[in-house]
């Protein structure tokens, strides 16, 4: 392993683990604000700006993006993106720790599974990582979730799955702006694809549970660019038992991903229902 894609997994991880704590932060302010809607960007970012604590917790996403970026700048995005894939355990891990319990079995599996698939990978990098080639990527599926997801899978749901799939843009962006020259124009889908994932997941906090709604958001964000290192940016796999190492290590990585990922079980009765969000405002 060179000393640059070391040096990417440590920010990788660094990454993965500020910016879920953030999206713990960021869901317990949203919850507790007056309701968000698209259809009034501007008031609902007002709401939001004028939060301490929200404003905080964006400013260590804030963070943990720029530690994800240098990462890409040094390594491949399927091996970056795998990496961060496991930052959905401290996700499950802190929030289960914030509401007094421990994890559900499925919870936990999906910890050991992501463990694993980390440690695997791990492994799979003495058979080489892939350079980066060019690519673009194109996500309609968002506006398709937002119209006909809300029925199907619950506002927080879909609200968490179309943010995914948005910051699955700006996560592919920012390998490809990385590669500088004229690629540096994948900045306008990048900022385009992580404010809007941004502003939908805030709405989708005020409609359920910080691990539904961020953690399919992260399943979304971690599982397209990964598909997308090897089929669209052209980087390659190992040949031979580091290669199935690594396919197999990006499976179970996944596979933790969908466990922890899970709606959870709805509200017990007395408890505050959320509020309903089925018309986005």
């Amino acid at each position: 392993m060179s000393f640059e894609t070391a040096l990417a997994l440590v920010f990788a991880a660094a990454s993965t683990t500020l910016t879920n704590v953030a999206y713990l932060r960021e869901h317990d302010a949203a919850a507790s604000l007056p309701v968000l809607c698209l259809r009034r960007p501007l008031h609902s970012v007002g709401i939001l700006v004028h939060d301490r604590s929200w404003m905080l917790g964006f400013a260590m996403e804030s963070t943990g993006f720029l530690l994800y970026a240098v990462a890409l700048a040094l390594a491949s995005l399927a091996l970056v993106q795998s990496i961060t894939a496991g930052g959905i355990g401290v996700l499950a891990y802190v929030s289960a720790r914030l509401a007094g319990r421990g994890l559900r079995g499925s919870e936990l599996t999906g910890v050991i599974l992501a463990t694993v698939g980390l440690l695997a990978l791990a492994v799979s990098l003495a058979g080489g990582s892939g350079g980066g080639g060019t690519g673009a990527a194109s996500a309609g599926g968002a506006a398709l979730v937002l119209t006909l997801g809300r029925q199907a899978f619950g506002a927080a749901a879909a609200y968490g799955i179309a943010g995914g799939i948005l910051f699955s843009i700006g996560d592919i962006s920012t390998k490809i702006a990385t590669q500088g020259g004229g690629r540096s124009l994948f900045i306008v889908p990048l900022i385009a694809g992580y404010a809007l994932g941004t502003a939908l997941l805030q709405i989708g906090y005020q409609a359920g549970g910080a691990l539904s709604v961020a953690g399919l958001a992260t399943l979304l964000t971690n599982a397209l660019p990964i598909a997308a290192g090897t089929v669209i940016l052209d980087e390659a796999v190992p040949h031979g038992a580091f290669g199935v190492l690594r396919v197999l290590a990006f499976a179970a990585v996944t596979a933790g991903a969908v466990l922890l990922a899970r709606p959870e079980k709805s509200t017990p009765a007395g408890s505050p229902v959320p509020r309903e969000l089925a018309s986005a405002g």
